[in-house]
């Protein structure tokens, strides 16, 4: 930080990620607080008006304030940082939430540290995967609510053999404990889930146009996990056109949208959709994209997906895993975007704050507002941009996103051959930077 930045800070004063201290004294409190929130730093040596009168750092001074992180729980990192006799401590967002030091549970609100209520607690140890909805008892479940069929149809997709009595296999399955049965279980085997998870269902709907206004169909299933998964891909797939062309004598198909993709899309949003969030899995088919939207904020950031995978629901994952709707665990991302580039579809993921939204588009879709000419060296700068962040595409898609001829994607290419190389097959291949 230089002179001019540290002035700046002075005047501004303390805020959600600004701490002024004149002594060490209370320190873990306000390291535990920006660690449970978005970070920040604190400033020691500046008295609560805003006057930097410094403070004497030593060698002993740093190994205090590094000890007092170490001795958080779990140990938080922190980098110090020297400015005008000021010592500033840097705390990073902590990724295992959540924190405390020997007065408690502590978090950022605005320019204080305040101590953590039971339920601030959970809402960060379930954010933090602490705390996980399928591995809950579900109190008050009802024997006679479990479906024999829908056991039985599992175990035959998952090849288990029934050798053992319901109850034993079930505990083999870890959906059903000493406690009761689990929430996973529940989502899986009852009846009529939405008897004891209010939010267990799928909402499928069918939108004559682009914009979600004139209905032509609405359907609300709550067929447990795997039904519900089963419906929602066939509702899509009686919807999806495919054009026939006889090739070599040969009868091909080349659908508008890709079935693996939507199918991959809809089997994430049930897997990975954060149950506590009040609110249905939404499956619709609009005049030209599929849209699905799966309540919860996503564990990872944008430009970590297809890299790094992080399971919110390990038991309902770890159920569907032994079946045909996912064999892969932790690739669903990369095989959307690969579907999607070798069928020509635009791919768009919306991560927000309550909800992870995916947008395939049709094949035949023409962006409205395609911008009126980029130069070269602005397609060249997206294009490297769409690699960056594993973006699938296609050169007929990006002539179409760009408004220019396949031929002048392909010279783009051809321009950026020292920068970048394609790995893999010519159909299951990706692009990657090398430079």
């Amino acid at each position: 930080m230089n002179e001019k930045e540290f002035d700046f800070i002075l005047q501004e004063g303390e805020g959600q990620f600004i701490e002024f201290k004149e002594r060490v004294s209370g320190l873990d409190k306000e390291i535990v607080a920006f660690a449970n929130s978005s970070g920040g730093r604190i400033f020691l040596g500046i008295d609560d008006k805003s006057k930097a009168k410094g403070i004497k750092i030593t060698n002993r001074l740093k190994s205090q304030i590094q000890d007092i992180a170490n001795n958080c729980d779990p140990p938080i990192k922190i980098d110090l940082e020297e400015v005008k006799h000021v010592l500033i401590v840097k705390i990073e967002e902590g990724n295992n939430k959540p924190y405390s030091c020997r007065e408690g549970f502590f978090i950022r609100m605005g320019p204080n540290s305040q101590k953590m209520k039971r339920n601030d607690l959970l809402k960060l140890a379930i954010k933090g995967g602490k705390i996980r909805y399928d591995e809950q008892i579900c109190i008050g479940f009802d024997w006679k609510d479990f479906d024999d069929e829908k056991f039985e149809y599992f175990l035959k997709l998952a090849h288990i053999s029934n050798f053992l009595d319901k109850k034993n296999i079930l505990k083999n399955l870890k959906v059903l404990t000493n406690a009761g049965m689990t929430n996973a279980g529940v989502l899986f085997f009852a009846k009529k889930p939405y008897k004891y998870i209010g939010n267990s269902k799928v909402r499928c709907v069918h939108f004559k146009g682009d914009e979600r206004v004139d209905i032509l169909d609405k359907k609300e299933v709550d067929k447990g996990i795997i039904g519900n998964i089963e419906f929602a891909i066939s509702y899509l797939e009686e919807r999806v056109p495919v054009e026939f062309k006889i090739r070599n004598a040969r009868r091909e198909e080349f659908p508008e949208y890709p079935k693996d993709a939507y199918r991959e899309v809809i089997v994430n949003a049930i897997v990975h959709r954060d149950y506590f969030v009040d609110a249905e899995v939404a499956v619709e088919k609009l005049s030209q994209r599929i849209f699905v939207n799966n309540p919860g904020k996503s564990f990872v950031s944008k430009e970590d997906l297809g890299k790094d995978s992080k399971l919110r629901n390990r038991l309902i994952a770890d159920l569907l895993s032994k079946t045909i709707f996912m064999e892969k665990v932790g690739t669903g991302i990369n095989r959307i975007k690969s579907f999607c580039a070798k069928n020509n579809n635009g791919l768009e993921f919306d991560l927000g704050e309550d909800s992870f939204r995916v947008n395939i588009y049709s094949n035949k879709y023409v962006p409205k507002n395609v911008p009126k000419k980029l130069s070269s060296e602005e397609r060249r700068y997206k294009i490297l941009e769409k690699i960056r962040l594993h973006e699938g595409f296609t050169k007929r898609s990006l002539a179409v996103e760009f408004g220019v001829d396949a031929k002048e994607i392909q010279r783009d290419l051809n321009k950026l051959k020292d920068k970048i190389k394609f790995v893999g097959s010519r159909k299951g291949g990706y692009w990657k930077i090398i430079k």
